[in-house]
């Protein structure tokens, strides 16, 4: 195959940071080329290059064999440079047809036409096999489907090259497979792809090379069919990783047929207006809980029901045998539950703050005597976090909005290990997170539970819930369908439980 694209000898630097020395790429033409690293490798910041974000010190881009130098994303679009960015690049208050047609919207007599644009992104979303509304507000729609409306809003382009930075992190087994299918249907002679993933198994199932880079640096390509994802991961991380291991349940957890005498939350009869219905569980001391389901099932509606971000009925809620009510997430922080949201953007970050002023967000009263904040203290809990959890920041002083996204996903969970909850609600902990940087997670959140604190933990990934937790809660429709204990779970069972109808549900909180 000819060559599509190259990048030379490419170097970008941002206050205090390194983020690219002499970076190299070549994409060739019907080709999917994976591009793989940790978080902070550099992978996003050689994106936004690529697509006009940000301008490079130093290198050269070779679109078709012409020098290129894309001055802003518009101009990278009309070079033929498309991108779907992990981060959303969305607008809420606006309809998913404007959202994808943003500034090329069709106009009849110098005006707007809404019934043509809105039958223009239904033509699209049909094609492309995406079941959106084109009138649906984009601030109303889960980050799965926001997600969905960035890749519609990427292939509404005439791209030669396309970029997908982390495109399924919120979509699930079914929807993955779609998008992988869009990917063939979109590759041709004319055509490539740059695909960024942390998910090893769509790298064997989409590239046909791969591209690794660490710290900013080019290391290697390899061919996809004749290489293992053990060799690309020791590249990735210069490190090796361990394998996939079930988790030991504590003592203190019991099990389904013999359930420990610690019950710290107990949920009975949990409904929400439009989705939930009587949701019931129980959570151990020492506990991972996870929680199963495919998109839409109800998941992250319990976590926040629980929290109080959502409102929700109860017919019963215990905290440590103790009838508590909760009204929004302060009060919950306030009885020692931390939740982490999936979007951690918009909900879990400041992002124009640093690193320090995140990290201590949530613990401000603790660490305050008098009124006035104990700065010292908040500089050392701080670091001690960022050595704990190796973010990868110059200092703590970094603004947050410069840091990768695994590492902004650290800072959240540093902040509530600093709050020292009792009770600690992850929801998706390691989207968009490297398998280094998993690895580490995996191992926090073992050693949390050790200590005693308990755990409901989100994740759209199959192995992840399997291998972290010690009882799995499998959601459908927004019904809890059925409990397995990790030694009986299997991705089988647990997709068994997920596709039911919410009809005939376990009863029963432990099950």
């Amino acid at each position: 195959m000819s060559t599509l694209l190259t990048i030379k000898n490419v170097s970008k630097s941002f206050p205090g940071v390194k983020a690219l020395q002499n970076m190299q790429l070549v994409l060739r033409h019907g080709e999917v080329l994976a591009l793989v690293g940790e978080n902070g490798a550099g992978k996003s910041t050689l994106m936004k290059l690529l697509s006009g974000i940000h301008i490079p010190d130093e290198g050269t881009f070779e679109l078709n064999g012409q020098a290129i130098v894309p001055a802003n994303p518009r101009h990278a679009r009309e070079l033929g440079i498309g991108i779907i960015h992990q981060e959303f690049n969305l607008m809420p208050h606006l309809s998913v047809a404007q959202n994808i047609f943003i500034g090329r919207e069709p106009r009849r007599f110098g005006l707007l036409s809404e019934n043509a644009l809105n039958k223009k992104a239904a033509e699209l979303l049909e094609r492309i096999n995406i079941a959106l509304s084109p009138r649906e507000r984009v601030g109303n729609l889960t980050v799965a489907k926001q997600q969905m409306v960035e890749i519609a809003k990427a292939l509404s382009f005439d791209s030669k090259v396309l970029i997908m930075d982390e495109p399924t992190a919120a979509l699930n087994d079914t929807e993955v497979a779609a998008l992988h299918g869009l990917i063939r249907g979109f590759t041709s002679q004319d055509t490539g792809v740059i695909y960024i993933s942390h998910r090893m198994d769509e790298l064997q199932q989409i590239s046909q090379r791969i591209t690794v880079i660490r710290d900013g640096e080019y290391v290697d390509t390899l061919d996809t069919a004749s290489t293992s994802m053990k060799d690309v991961i020791s590249r990735m991380v210069g490190r090796q990783v361990t394998g996939e291991q079930r988790p030991v349940v504590p003592a203190e957890a019991g099990s389904a047929e013999k359930p420990g005498a610690d019950v710290v939350l107990s949920v009975r009869g949990l409904s929400t207006k439009g989705l939930l219905r009587d949701v019931g569980f129980e959570l151990r001391r020492g506990e991972i809980l996870g929680f199963a389901g495919l998109m839409g099932a109800g998941r992250t509606e319990v976590a926040r029901a629980l929290v109080g971000a959502d409102r929700a009925s109860f017919e019963r809620l215990q905290l440590n045998g103790r009838d508590v009510t909760i009204g929004n997430p302060a009060v919950a922080a306030g009885l020692g539950i931390g939740y982490l949201s999936e979007d951690r953007k918009h909900l879990g970050l400041l992002l124009g703050r640093d690193v320090k002023e995140n990290i201590m967000l949530g613990s401000l009263a603790e660490n305050s005597r008098a009124g006035f904040v104990r700065e010292a203290a908040l500089r050392k809990a701080s670091q001690e976090m960022v050595g704990k959890l190796r973010i990868k920041t110059p200092s703590i002083f970094q603004t947050a909005r410069n840091l990768s996204g695994g590492n902004q996903q650290k800072i959240v969970i540093a902040k509530w290990l600093v709050k020292d909850c009792d009770i600690l609600i992850f929801d998706e902990p390691t989207r968009g997170i490297d398998v280094g940087a998993k690895e580490e997670i995996y191992r926090l959140l073992n050693e949390l539970a050790a200590t005693g604190k308990s755990i409901i933990m989100i994740s759209s990934e199959l192995p992840e819930v399997l291998r972290l937790s010690h009882r799995i809660a499998v959601m459908s429709e927004g019904r809890i369908t059925g409990f397995l204990s990790n030694e009986e779970a299997t991705q089988e069972n647990i997709m068994e439980l997920a596709t039911q109808h919410s009809s005939a549900v376990t009863t029963g909180v432990n099950a």
